[in-house]
C-alpha cells in the first residue's frame, strides 16, 4: 500500500524544503514531485512542517516501583506517545538483583506482550555486577540491545559502587556497547533523607532538598572520570542542572566524548512547583532527579541550543496522585518518584524552542530523533526522512494556539505537571510504517502496530 505525503515543509537531514513523500512497504520510495496517481491514500500536509517519526530514549512503562505498577502499561503508554508524534520508545527492561539479564529482557518482554502502538526497543538497566553478567552482556547485543543502565543512587536497590561500575564500563568499551547513568551520589542523599526524618521533616518539599544539585554534579564528573579512564562510550541520563552541564563541558574540553539527555520536564518545571499548592499538587513533581531553579532551565534550554545536549528523553513513569503518590502523605521517601510526560515531549520543544526563536526546524529533529537514532543503533531505518528509511512521520500544525489539560491526553495518569502550560504549535498527525495512524488529532487506526526492534552498536555524536 502507498501513501503520498504532499506539500508538506519536510525537514531532511540536509535542510529544509517543501516536498512529496513517497511511501511504499513501509519505506520512503522518493522524495521530490510525486505524481499524485501513484497513490490511492494522499496526505495533504500543506502548511505544515512534516519531521522524522519522534523517538523517545527514556521511558518506564508498566515498572513496579515500592510495591506499586507505574499507571501506564505498553499499550497505553505508547498510545500517549504515538498522539504525541513519536514513532518508536525505548524502554527500560530491568535486571533485578539475582536475576540474569535474559530474564530481566523475557519478562519486559511479556510486559509488551498485549500490544504496542509504536515500534519499540529496550536498554538494559542493571542493579548489579559480576562476571555472569559480563559474560551474558554480548548475549544481549545479540538480542539487538546495545545499551545499558547503571544507577549512582537508590541505595540497597538499583545503586551500583564505583568498581562495579568502572568494570561494567570497561565491558561495554570490549564490545562497543554504551552505558548510561543516573548521576546522583545514593551515599549522600541517604544521610540527608535520614536527617530529615530525624527533624520530622517529612512533607514533599524535603524531597528536593535531600536531592541538591551538587550531588548530580559530583556524581556527573565521577561517572565521565570512570568512563573515560575504562575508554567506554558513555552517555549522562536526565541531567537536570546547569551545574552538571559544566561539568561536562568541562570533560569534553579535556578529551571526553559525552553525550547528554534531558527531559522536559527540567526545561519547564521548576522547584517552585514543590512550594506551592497542597500535598498533591507537591507530590506529582517528585521525582529523581527533582526540579531545580530556574537558572538551571535556562542553562538547559542554551545546552540545547548551542549543541551541548544531545537528545531529549521524557523519563515517563507515571503514578496516580489518588492511591499511589499518596502512600508518601507520611513520608516524602514512600511517595513513588516519577511523573507522567511522554506525550507531550514533541509539542513542548517545539513551542519552546521553534515557536520561541530559540533553535531550527532541523535542530528539533535532531533533539527529538536524529541524534538518538544514530547513538542508539536505529538509523538509517530511523531517525531521518531520506529514501529507504522507515517511513516514520509526525506533522506539526505551527499556527495552533492551545493550553495543555489532562483530559486532552492518553495517558492513564490523573494529572499533568504541565497543567495550564500555553502553547504554540500542535502535532495533527502522525505516521508509522507509511500507515496514517493519527489524522487531525484523532487516532484513525486503533490497532496496536507497533514492532521489537533490534539496534546496532551505536555511533559517535561529534
Amino acid at each position: 500500500m502507498a501513501l503520498i505525503v504532499k506539500n508538506g515543509t519536510v525537514v531532511t537531514p540536509d535542510g529544509v524544503a517543501t516536498t512529496d513523500i513517497l511511501c511504499e512497504n513501509g519505506k520512503i520510495a522518493a522524495l521530490g514531485e510525486i505524481d499524485q496517481d501513484r497513490s490511492d491514500t494522499v496526505l495533504d500536509a500543506t502548511g505544515k512542517f512534516v519531521l522524522p517519526g519522534g523517538i523517545e530514549t527514556h521511558t518506564h512503562f508498566d515498572l513496579e516501583v515500592m510495591g506499586m505498577r507505574t499507571a501506564d502499561d505498553f499499550l497505553s503508554g505508547s498510545k500517549a506517545a504515538l498522539h504525541g508524534g513519536t514513532t518508536t520508545f525505548l524502554d527500560f527492561a530491568t535486571q533485578f538483583r539475582g536475576e540474569t539479564m535474559k530474564e530481566g529482557l523475557a519478562n519486559w518482554h511479556q510486559r509488551a506482550k498485549d500490544g504496542v502502538y509504536t515500534d519499540y526497543g529496550f536498554h538494559m538497566a542493571l542493579t548489579e555486577w559480576n562476571e555472569a553478567l559480563s559474560d551474558e552482556m554480548s548475549a544481549m547485543i545479540e538480542a539487538g540491545i546495545t545499551s545499558f543502565k547503571l544507577y549512582q543512587a537508590y541505595k540497597g536497590s538499583l545503586m551500583v559502587d564505583d568498581g562495579e561500575m568502572l568494570r561494567a564500563l570497561q565491558r561495554a568499551a570490549e564490545l562497543g556497547v554504551t552505558i548510561g547513568v543516573h548521576c546522583e551520589n545514593g551515599d549522600v542523599i541517604d544521610v540527608l533523607v535520614e536527617q530529615a526524618r530525624q527533624r520530622g521533616d517529612v512533607t514533599p518539599e524535603f524531597h528536593e532538598r535531600c536531592r541538591p544539585p551538587q550531588l548530580e554534579a559530583e556524581a556527573v564528573n565521577r561517572f565521565i572520570t570512570l568512563a573515560e579512564l575504562a575508554g567506554a562510550r558513555h552517555y549522562v541520563v536526565h541531567l537536570s542542572t546547569g551545574t552538571g552541564l559544566d561539568q561536562v563541558r568541562w570533560m569534553r574540553q579535556h578529551g571526553a566524548r559525552t553525550v547528554i539527555e534531558t527531559c522536559p520536564q527540567y526545561l519547564f518545571l521548576d522547584k517552585a512547583c514543590y512550594e506551592r499548592g497542597d500535598f498533591y499538587t507537591k507530590a506529582g513533581c517528585v521525582m529523581s532527579p527533582p526540579l531545580r531553579v530556574a537558572k538551571d532551565r535556562q542553562a538547559l534550554w542554551q545546552g540545547l541550543a548551542d549543541g551541548t545536549i544531545d537528545f531529549v528523553g521524557t523519563d515517563h513513569c507515571s503514578f496516580k496522585l489518588y492511591g499511589q503518590k499518596d502512600h508518601g502523605k507520611d513520608g516524602f521517601w514512600n511517595i513513588p518518584n516519577g511523573a507522567p510526560g511522554v506525550e507531550l515531549r514533541m509539542n513542548l520543544l517545539y513551542s519552546g524552542g521553534v515557536a520561541s526563536g530559540l533553535f531550527s526546524l532541523n535542530r528539533l529533529a535532531e533533539l527529538t530523533s536524529g541524534n538518538a537514532a544514530r547513538y542508539f543503533g536505529l538509523y538509517p531505518d530511523k531517525g531521518a526522512i531520506e529514501v529507504d528509511a522507515d517511513a516514520d512521520f509526525c506533522l506539526i500544525d505551527p499556527h495552533a494556539h492551545w493550553t495543555v489539560t489532562h483530559d486532552m491526553l492518553h495517558d492513564r495518569a490523573d494529572y499533568t505537571p504541565y497543567e495550564g502550560q500555553k502553547m504554540q504549535g500542535r502535532i495533527s498527525d502522525v505516521i508509522l510504517g507509511g500507515q496514517i495512524l493519527i489524522r487531525d488529532g484523532e487516532m484513525i487506526d486503533d490497532v496496536p502496530r507497533g514492532r521489537y526492534v533490534k539496534r546496532g552498536l551505536p555511533e559517535y555524536l561529534d
